[in-house]
């Protein structure tokens, strides 16, 4: 069995761009404003073995940032800046993370302020 390696910049970069090009004129739009150079994130406990979380943009007290333990994008809250608070395990492409965030600002009520993290298994 291979053991677990943290994503490069360079592949993350390429994720991106992939999902860049799904992404809606509405998401793009957002996008282009929110997001920015990928910087690693700490997050404890499970950002601990690979250095951080790749975090990818930023809105508020909101970061969009990429688990690649479980391959996917995310968005949590964040009260210091460089700390990730809320650990998810989202397997979200990039356009469903940037929709969520359309979402929540043409409708009301952001579902990560309203839900609790989800409690990754232990092997």
């Amino acid at each position: 069995m291979t053991q677990w390696q943290p994503i490069t910049e360079d592949a993350l970069l390429k994720r991106i761009a992939q999902g860049e090009a799904r992404m809606s004129v509405a998401q793009a739009r957002l996008w282009n404003a929110v997001r920015v150079q990928p910087q690693r994130w700490q997050q404890d406990p499970y950002g601990i073995e690979g250095n951080g979380f790749w975090v990818v943009g930023l809105i508020g007290k909101t970061v969009i940032w990429y688990n690649d333990r479980e391959d996917g994008f995310n968005r949590s809250r964040y009260l210091s800046h460089g700390t990730i608070e809320d650990y998810w395990c989202n397997q979200d492409e990039l356009e469903i993370t940037v929709g969520y965030l359309v979402a929540a600002l043409e409708k009301g009520p952001d579902l990560v302020l309203m839900r609790r993290p989800a409690e990754r298994a232990t092997p």
